[in-house]
């Protein structure tokens, strides 16, 4: 699904469309408070990290659990990721194995994880916690599950994209959260902004952010493949939470972006749509691009098709995180 364009609309002016399913996004909002408040979470007996968003779709998790997840390895920790697998059948607890396993059976994200740290897909987070912990995790990361309270967390990090910010300030479907946001920022332990300064800027001088919230900044910059992208006829592709980053990362890059495709976040790839994409790029003397996420769900014989642009997470200032880190390490909560 696309988000629609009213959710998107400022708070102010959130449009016809908000207020009319204001009394379902009502309904929403009282059944995650119930969700929240009905269960008490397993304690593990290794920390958790949950990186989770109060938005709907895709706000930077994945690169943020795979920058965690680095950053603990440098620590000489093995921290594993427990992950629902969004969009795949199995209900697990199960391994992700990159070599056996497809997107259709676990998820892309998970896939694309485990090149980083063991990966676990589980629809039970506790038994997925816990399996973890029995395959020796010195620490488990959360791959979203805020509003999930099968696990107790020690540090809740909530993700934001700075353009997107909240959107229109509403709880879905008359707006783009899950929750509100001064439920959601009142259970999170630190704030992590994704995007460009400017966009950053313009997000914190918006009201309704608790001041005692710790902020962190970061920015998805690519990764050096060796590639030149200037004047590089690029046809791009991407089924992400907000297609138009990856879009405009190529264009920073002096690619020359004939055609932008954005599909559905995880939409499947399927053979037909793929046929017409390679098809269209083709008369359009243009290469194929897309996301390292979108390019797990690729058929093995169409890879070689396709060029992959991955981006990382980069922090303005790692020290606050690096600080939480070691809280965390000394005295989790009880």
């Amino acid at each position: 699904m696309q988000p629609p364009d009213f959710w998107q609309r400022s708070p102010q002016a959130p449009g016809l469309w908000s207020r009319l399913l204001a009394p379902l996004a009502a309904l929403w909002a009282i059944a995650g408070r119930r969700r929240l408040a009905q269960q008490s979470g397993l304690r593990l007996p290794v920390p958790v990290i949950c990186v989770g968003n109060i938005n709907l779709g895709g706000t930077g998790k994945t690169p943020t659990v795979i920058a965690l997840a680095e950053m603990l390895k440098q620590r000489g920790m093995n921290p594993h990721v427990v992950s629902r697998g969004h969009g795949g059948k199995l209900a697990g607890p199960v391994q992700v194995d990159e070599r056996s396993h497809r997107a259709a059976d676990v998820g892309d994200e998970p896939i694309l994880l485990s090149s980083f740290c063991p990966v676990w897909v589980a629809r039970d987070r506790a038994a997925g916690g816990q399996a973890a912990v029995a395959a020796g995790a010195d620490i488990v990361l959360m791959d979203d599950g805020f509003q999930n309270p099968a696990l107790v967390k020690d540090l809740s990090i909530v993700v934001v994209d700075a353009v997107a910010g909240f959107g229109n300030g509403r709880v879905f479907p008359a707006g783009p959260l899950r929750e509100s946001v001064a439920q959601g920022l009142a259970r999170a332990d630190a704030l992590l902004v994704i995007g460009p300064p400017r966009a950053q800027q313009n997000f914190l001088e918006a009201d309704g952010l608790p001041k005692n919230l710790p902020v962190l900044l970061a920015s998805l910059k690519p990764l050096d493949m060796g590639i030149d992208w200037r004047d590089h006829k690029v046809f791009a592709f991407a089924g992400i939470g907000r297609p138009e980053k990856f879009f405009a990362t190529l264009r920073g890059l002096g690619a020359d972006v004939l055609h932008c495709e954005a599909l559905s976040d995880h939409q499947p790839l399927t053979r037909r749509l793929l046929d017409r994409l390679e098809a269209d790029a083709f008369f359009k003397g243009a290469q194929l691009v897309t996301t390292e996420k979108d390019a797990v769900r690729l058929p093995e014989a169409f890879r070689f098709k396709v060029l992959t642009l991955p981006v990382r997470l980069h922090f303005e200032d790692e020290a606050p995180l690096r600080a939480m880190l070691d809280r965390l390490a000394v005295s989790p909560k009880v």
